[in-house]
């Protein structure tokens, strides 16, 4: 699925099943909810944390719950993210052709 055609289908989702999107702040308090869900994930089953009793490995569900909610504040903001990408692949580019290459942290 291309990133246009995710922005259209979330937007048709929230006009006929959702009623309309949650205000902008709304939507933002609740993308960094799903953050933390996230972070949450991360932090058991990448970090030094163990799941809890009950909490189950969802990662996939926690990014998509992200996305989803990401791709919300882009429609309601009228922000196409495939041109947003691609300005950012363009910067970061330019930015850093040569920096990652010459760090040391990073060589093998």
């Amino acid at each position: 699925m291309e990133l246009k055609e995710l922005q259209e289908r979330v937007d048709q989702w929230i006009k006929t099943v959702g009623v309309r999107y949650f205000s902008e702040l709304t939507n933002m308090a609740v993308l960094t909810e799903e953050v933390g869900e996230l972070a949450r994930v991360m932090a058991r089953k990448y970090g030094d944390q163990s799941f809890k009793a009950g909490e189950k490995d969802n990662l996939s569900e926690e990014m998509a719950d992200v996305l989803w909610v990401l791709v919300c504040l882009a429609n309601q903001t009228s922000v196409d993210l495939t041109q947003a990408v691609e300005a950012s692949f363009e910067k970061k580019t330019a930015r850093d052709k040569d920096r990652h290459r010459n760090n040391p942290k990073l060589q093998l």
